[in-house]
């Protein structure tokens, strides 16, 4: 792994986690330093960055990591149905779907899982369920440049998990709402499966919705809302 393509993993993976919050401002000289390379690879690094939405490039003034602003979490969840729901529908239309019923089978598993208790690591393991569907998704509908598309998007929405950890009803309710579109897909009921995925979607945003809302209520304006 070059350079450029070590400090793009490392700053994407920092961004997404929030170890480097919205707004933070990306010294070069200091990134580059902790993170061992040169000058030049780091701004290839961030360029990259740029283009995956996550950092922005002010003239002048450097590197910042890209805030969340309400319009955009609309944006990004209007694209989200889009190509979700059409996903869905090719995977409940593909001979090879049967591994929509073993997901179907552990979302229920985390569903009581967390309903017994939302600890940390229930939450971390109800996650890495989403990305194996995701990933089966991927692969089960057939289409490499939607999978390209969705897979772009998926890493501005990881971003936003911070907020929605913070509602453990919702992540209970989210993976019902996993193992009902997971079953549709098993059963080759393609209009079930995209209405059960856009149904889905719009409750997760309507929660990261809420819940900036209520951030805003209680501090003002902060980097999250405003450019």
């Amino acid at each position: 792994m070059n350079q450029s393509t070590r400090a793009y993993e490392r700053l994407r993976k920092e961004i997404v986690d929030w170890e480097l919050p919205p707004g933070t401002h990306l010294s070069e000289i200091r990134l580059a330093e902790r993170l061992g390379v040169s000058r030049t690879p780091l701004r290839q690094a961030l360029h990259q960055l740029a283009g995956d939405h996550l950092v922005r490039m002010v003239p002048g003034r450097g590197a910042f990591v890209m805030e969340i602003a309400l319009e955009d979490v609309r944006h990004l969840f209007q694209l989200r149905e889009a190509l979700e729901t059409y996903a869905a529908r090719l995977c409940a239309r593909a001979p090879h779907r049967t591994g929509f019923r073993e997901l179907e089978r552990e979302f229920r598993e985390r569903h009581t899982a967390l309903a017994e208790e939302a600890t940390s690591a229930r939450i971390d393991d109800y996650y890495a369920l989403a990305q194996r569907l995701d990933e089966q998704t991927d692969r089960v509908a057939g289409n490499p440049h939607l999978a390209g598309a969705v897979r772009s998007l998926r890493t501005q929405l990881r971003r936003l998990r911070r907020i929605a950890r913070r509602t453990p009803e919702r992540l209970l309710r989210s993976a019902d709402e996993h193992a009902l579109i997971c079953g549709a897909i098993a059963d080759g009921d393609e209009g079930r499966a995209a209405e059960l995925t856009a149904a889905h979607i719009n409750n997760s945003l309507r929660n990261i919705l809420e819940a900036m809302a209520e951030d805003v209520g209680r501090t003002g304006p902060t980097v999250a809302e405003v450019r």
